[in-house]
Parts: C-alpha cells; structure tokens; sequence
C-alpha cells in the first residue's frame, strides 16, 4: 500500500505573525518549507512568502539582506525578492513562481533553451560583480579575507588529519591533486573583492518552463563582498562547468577566474564533509547526492 505524505503543519507562532500581519491571508492555502539552514518559509496562495529565522543570526542576516537587496536592484535587471515588510521575527514579500533550475532540468531544455538560461546567468553575476564601490559603501560590509598561500596550506594540513582516515586511494590522489597547483604557487588565489551572491543552489535559481527562462533569483542572506570565482563554483557544482563555460561570452571574465572556481568548487565539497564530521549530522554528508561532478582539472 502507498503512503501518502502529509504535508508539515505550519507552526503556531508563525501562524500567528501571518495573522498579525496579514488577516486577510490566514486562511489562504499555505505550504511549509524547513529545508534552509537559516530560514524557514510558508508560502501562501503561491503569492507571498513569509520568511521567519531559525536563530538569533538569522534574524541579523535578514535586516542585512534588505540593504543588499535594495542595491542590488538597482543594478541587476533579474527579478529578486523586494521586502514588502521587515519585522523582527519575520520578513514579507512576493513570491518569485518557478521551479529549482537543477541541472535535469536545465538538461531536458532544448539548445536554445539552455542558451538563453546561461546567458540570463551570466548578465545577473557580471551586473552584481561590477556594482561599484561606492554604490556598495552604504552597507558597510566587511573587507573579505585574503588567505595567504601558507594560510591555504595549513587549511590542508587540517583537511589531511581530518578526512584521509576515511579516504580511498582515488579520493586522496584527487585531494592531491586539488591542492598541487596550490603548494607548487601555479594557482593564484588572490582575488578583487566584489559583491557575490554565494549560495546559488539550485532552488535560488528560479526557472520558468512555459517561458524557458529564469524567473528570478531569491536568498541573498549570505550575500557578502568575496571572490567572484566564489560563484563561479557554486555553479560548477550545480550545473556543470560546460555549462558555466557557455556563460563566457556574456560574461568575459569567467574564464580568467576558472581555476580559482575549480578549486572552490572542490573545497566546497570538503568543507561539506568537515561540517558532518564537526556536527555529527549526516545531512551533511548527503549534500554531495545529485552534483553535477563536471569540472575540468586545476591549471590542464
């Protein structure tokens, strides 16, 4: 016999600040989403959607999104959330309609399809990369790191002691392999600070398949300043680099940064690891499932 799976009730207090808010909408069809680390989300009549933080951080990281958001829309021509009210508890805007653009999706587009989505891609990351200095002063955000290449080197130490217990022959020579051009000095990790989105999974990237395009991008909540390669990673390991690739004549200066995008990528994955390892929550480890696994080596 089939189960059917129910649906998560939406929680009391945040039934409540719906009610507070918004009584016209307390009895509109609402759908529950726990999956982000930081928010959670009800979406109501597939029109507005409610964003309630899980701690005391994610209550700060809203109040920050709504400055970046509101520069950010000023330069970036893709749809993005415009926070209709900020509370402390809770945020308020109108829900962005599509579909996670995973890398299935994007693979049963046809070429054309696939052509306009990359390039759609490319003009949203070249506008928010190039938002100048003093657009952004009004935010304050903090200067990024700049590890030094002695720095790297002990981040790999730390990875060695951590992970090669649990490594097979192939992982450990990959390992190797990520971080050689880093020992030898062939990959230069220094970069010029822009502002980045940093969390481009694929549910962030909304996809419209009546009108084969993006619809929008949403969850700036880790927007900072940082390398731009940052986000050239992110994509590598949701969509693949050939598609990444297919950006680059939109968007010129991707291929300048694609070493340092590969090597990101590959960090990710461990840092990935190291979280299960320090948290003991496997989820962690389950975040590798359904990757792209499509990057080119470090420096070929």
């Amino acid at each position: 016999m089939m189960t059917i799976t129910q649906p998560d009730p939406i929680p009391d207090p945040y039934l409540r600040l719906i009610r507070e808010h918004r009584p016209e909408l307390a009895g509109g069809e609402m759908q529950l989403n726990r999956d982000g680390l930081a928010n959670d989300v009800v979406i109501v009549n597939r029109e507005w959607c409610f964003r309630f933080p899980k701690n005391d951080a994610g209550h700060q990281a809203l109040a920050r999104e709504s400055k970046i958001l509101h520069v950010v829309q000023q330069h970036v021509a893709l749809p993005t959330p415009r926070f209709e009210w900020l509370g402390e508890q809770c945020v308020l805007y109108h829900f962005i309609d599509g579909e996670p653009l995973s890398r299935n999706t994007l693979l049963r587009q046809d070429r054309f399809i696939q052509d306009r989505v990359a390039e759609q891609l490319a003009r949203f990351l070249r506008e928010l990369h190039t938002i100048s200095t003093a657009a952004l002063a009004s935010l304050s955000l903090p200067a990024p790191a700049q590890p030094t290449p002695d720095e790297w080197l002990t981040r790999f130490e730390t990875i060695e002691r951590q992970l090669y217990p649990f490594l097979w022959a192939d992982q450990k020579a990959w390992l190797a392999e990520l971080f050689g051009p880093v020992r030898s000095g062939a990959l230069d990790l220094r970069f010029e600070p822009a502002l980045i989105h940093d969390d481009l999974a694929a549910y962030h990237m909304l996809f419209d398949p009546v009108a084969g395009q993006l619809s929008g991008v949403i969850d700036f909540g880790v927007a900072s300043l940082g390398d731009p390669a940052s986000d050239f990673a992110l994509l590598i390991n949701t969509l693949g680099e050939s598609f990444v690739q297919r950006m680059i004549p939109h968007y010129p200066a991707i291929e300048a940064a694609l070493d340092r995008a590969r090597f990101h990528a590959g960090m990710l994955e461990l840092w990935w690891v190291q979280q299960g390892l320090a948290t003991n929550d496997l989820s962690w480890f389950m975040v590798h499932i359904g990757r792209a696994r499509d990057v080119m080596p470090i420096a070929k």
